[in-house]
C-alpha cells in the first residue's frame, strides 16, 4: 500500500478504536488500560493472558470485545479433567463406519480459555501449535485454524487451590500478560446500579474479520528506527541471567529471562501503542510503555527474589 493508504487506513482504526472502546463501556464499568491492552492485542495479531481474581468481568469482556469485532468466539471452561480432544476434536466413527474429524471449540476466532490454569499442563499444551502455527495435528493430519485466530485465555491467582502453573513454553506464546484489579469504589458503585436492574443495553459490531486482517498487514507495514529495536532487544537481553553482560542484580535475583520472542512483542506492542496515542512510528517510550505488559510473565524471578519481596514488577524498572 501506499504511505497515503496507510495514514488514511491508521486514522480509520483509531477512529473505530475509540468507537469499541465507547461500546465496551456499555457493558463493561472502568477497566480502560485492559481494553485497550486487549484490543492491541486483537490489532497486531497476539494472544493474551488476564490474570486476575474472579468476579473482575473477565469472561464478559472477552465475549463483548468478539460481538464488536464481529468474530466467532467460542469458550472452553477450563477444568481438572479436561482432555486435549475436548479442545481439538476428535475422530469418531460414523454410521457408515468411516472415521469422521469433529472440530473442537478451537476452531473459531476468538478462543477464551477460561481458568486455564484450572487444567493440568498435558491439556494445556493442547494449545501450543494452535496458538504458534494456527494449525493443529490429528491423527497425523495438520487443519487450518480459521484467520485471525486469537487466544485470549483468563487465570486466577496462582496462590489459589486447585491451579497448576503455566508452562514456560504455554506462557510465552501469549504476547501481553494483562493484570485485572480491584474496581474503585466509584466504578463498583456503577457496577451494582448496572446488574441489579433490568438493563436492554447492546453492543454494535464495529469491525469484521477482513478489518481486523488488514489493521494486521498494516502494522508489519509500520516503519521502526533502528535505535528503537536496538533498545527493545537490549532490554530482553537485560532479563537473562548468567551471561556476559548481565549485571549482578540479574544474576542475584533471576532464574530465567526473556527469550528472542520478547523483542518481537516489544516492538510490535510498542508499534499499537504508537498509532493509538496518534504518531506514526514507535519511539523508546513506547517500548517503555508496553514493557511490564510483555516481560511480566517471561521473567521468572528466584527464590532470594521471593525471600527479599522482590517481583517482577521491581526487576522490570530497574532495567528501564
Amino acid at each position: 500500500m501506499s504511505k497515503e493508504q496507510n495514514i488514511e487506513m491508521i486514522n480509520d482504526l483509531v477512529i473505530r478504536y475509540k468507537e469499541s472502546s465507547n461500546e465496551i463501556s456499555k457493558i463493561i464499568v472502568g477497566q480502560k488500560k485492559v481494553v485497550r491492552q486487549v484490543l492491541c492485542t486483537i490489532f497486531v495479531g497476539g494472544h493474551a493472558l488476564l490474570i486476575g481474581v474472579p468476579g473482575l468481568a473477565k469472561t464478559l469482556l472477552v465475549n463483548t470485545l468478539s460481538k464488536i469485532l464481529g468474530l466467532k468466539f467460542n469458550r472452553i471452561q477450563f477444568t481438572p479433567d479436561l482432555m486435549p480432544s475436548d479442545i481439538v476434536g476428535s475422530e469418531i466413527l460414523d454410521k457408515d463406519k468411516q472415521f469422521k474429524f469433529v472440530n473442537g471449540p478451537v476452531f473459531c476466532n476468538v478462543l477464551l480459555a477460561d481458568e486455564i490454569n484450572r487444567t493440568p499442563p498435558k491439556t494445556q499444551s493442547a494449545l501450543l501449535e494452535a496458538m504458534q502455527e494456527k494449525t493443529i495435528t490429528v491423527s497425523g493430519k495438520k487443519k487450518e485454524l480459521p484467520n485471525p485466530f486469537f487466544v485470549l485465555a483468563t487465570q486466577n491467582p496462582i496462590e489459589q487451590e486447585g491451579t497448576y502453573p503455566l508452562p514456560e513454553a504455554q506462557l510465552d506464546r501469549f504476547m501481553f500478560s494483562i493484570n485485572l484489579s480491584y474496581p474503585s469504589v466509584e466504578d463498583e458503585i456503577n457496577i451494582v446500579k448496572k446488574t441489579t436492574i433490568k438493563s436492554a443495553q447492546k453492543v454494535n459490531t464495529v469491525f469484521d474479520i477482513s478489518d481486523i486482517i488488514n489493521y494486521q498487514k498494516l502494522l508489519l507495514e509500520i516503519p521502526v528506527n533502528d535505535s528503537v529495536i536496538k533498545y527493545a532487544v537490549g532490554l530482553v537481553q537485560k532479563t537473562r541471567p548468567n551471561l556476559e553482560n548481565s549485571s549482578d542484580f540479574i544474576n542475584n535475583y533471576v532464574s530465567f529471562g526473556a527469550g528472542p520472542r520478547a523483542s518481537q512483542f516489544l516492538i510490535m506492542g510498542a508499534k499499537i501503542n504508537s498509532i493509538l496515542d496518534g504518531k506514526f512510528s514507535p519511539d523508546i517510550e513506547d517500548v517503555k510503555k508496553v514493557s511490564s505488559w510483555v516481560l511480566s510473565h517471561r521473567i521468572v524471578k528466584n527464590y532470594k527474589a521471593e525471600s527479599e519481596g522482590i517481583s517482577v514488577d521491581d526487576i522490570i524498572n530497574k532495567l528501564i
